[in-house]
């Protein structure tokens, strides 16, 4: 009886450019009068899928609908900036049938779900279960293969991507179009997960929202059965991660953004790139993702009335990136 008396909250996790925003978006446009409150967490200092998000539509992402913690990582400032968002939507006059958390895709889930051992969160709230999207072409071209056994240096890459599967309760493998036979990449893929953790394959990361609410897990109680290679560690930073941004003159032809994004991308090593473009002559917002070397463009909304029309592009990699070199290429 405790249990049901407390709102459900879904973590949305996955590696960069996995398709946490859109699955998201799609959740909250399909969620047929449930209540669906939403923190967002980035890595870096612009939010850009909490303004993408803010422009879906639907009630829960009008302004002030939906929370932006923008300091990269939810489970260090838990005291300052986690419980303080959590009560807020506690404590509303409605409080939401439904939470969910889209956590940076640099984040490692465990941690965060530890946070709701809080006495103001753990007596109001159940962790209901962790969704972890992947990327089915950047795990078909290995990405995030793990490292050889004879491998100088751990890759940061695998431990997150391997963390975020081993704390999931489903995994969504997404993106799934863009790979001819998905097949050896589900057997890859059930191979490094939890037994029972179910896998969907899914394009647009389009999914029934009945599916992946109300999961039921109570993931705070489950803790020691989710491995993760950080669970030793005394501490938790990112110090394997970069982040900058990058301003953007309006453009003529934003589709001129391409091969500048794939060229830095190929020459930096640079894993997610994501932003906004002034077009000249446009009345609407540019969107840009990039994932490695491939693109997604499209308007998303008017600007509005005496917002400023400038473009800005996150850049996310691996500590060292060249900003210069990367900003010179991109800015033209």
């Amino acid at each position: 009886m405790m249990l049901k008396s407390k709102i459900p909250a879904t973590i949305v996790t996955g590696f960069l450019g996995a398709g946490k925003t859109t699955l998201v978006r799609h959740l909250l446009a399909n969620a047929q009068g449930r209540r669906i409150a939403l923190i967002v967490n980035e890595f870096g200092d612009i939010g850009v899928d909490s303004e993408i998000l803010a422009g879906c539509g639907a009630a829960e992402c009008a302004e002030g609908g939906v929370i932006e913690l923008a300091n990269g990582c939810l489970c260090c400032t838990v005291a300052d900036e986690f419980v303080p968002a959590m009560e807020s939507l506690l404590n509303r006059p409605q409080p939401p049938d439904h939470i969910v958390i889209e956590t940076s895709g640099l984040a490692l889930p465990k941690p965060l779900v530890k946070a709701f051992d809080w006495p103001a969160i753990r007596s109001r709230v159940t962790v209901d279960g962790v969704v972890a999207l992947v990327d089915a072409l950047s795990l078909a071209e290995g990405r995030f293969d793990e490292p050889p056994p004879d491998a100088p240096h751990d890759d940061p890459v695998e431990e997150v991507f391997e963390d975020q599967l081993l704390c999931a309760d489903l995994v969504v493998l997404n993106k799934t179009d863009l790979v001819a036979d998905i097949e050896p990449s589900l057997a890859a893929l059930r191979a490094r997960l939890r037994p029972g953790v179910k896998v969907l394959p899914t394009r647009q990361a389009a999914i029934d929202p009945a599916v992946l609410l109300g999961l039921g897990a109570a993931v705070e109680d489950d803790l020691a059965a989710r491995p993760g290679h950080h669970d030793d560690a005394l501490d938790h930073d990112h110090d394997d991660w970069e982040s900058f941004a990058v301003a953007m003159p309006a453009l003529i032809d934003p589709a001129v953004l391409d091969a500048r994004l794939a060229a830095a991308a190929l020459a930096h090593d640079i894993l997610r790139c994501k932003g906004f473009l002034a077009v000249e002559g446009k009345a609407m917002r540019h969107v840009v993702q990039a994932v490695g070397g491939r693109v997604q463009r499209h308007y998303d909304r008017p600007w509005a009335p005496g917002e400023a029309r400038e473009g800005r592009l996150v850049v996310i990699g691996l500590r060292g990136l060249d900003r210069a070199a990367i900003t010179a290429l991109l800015a033209g």
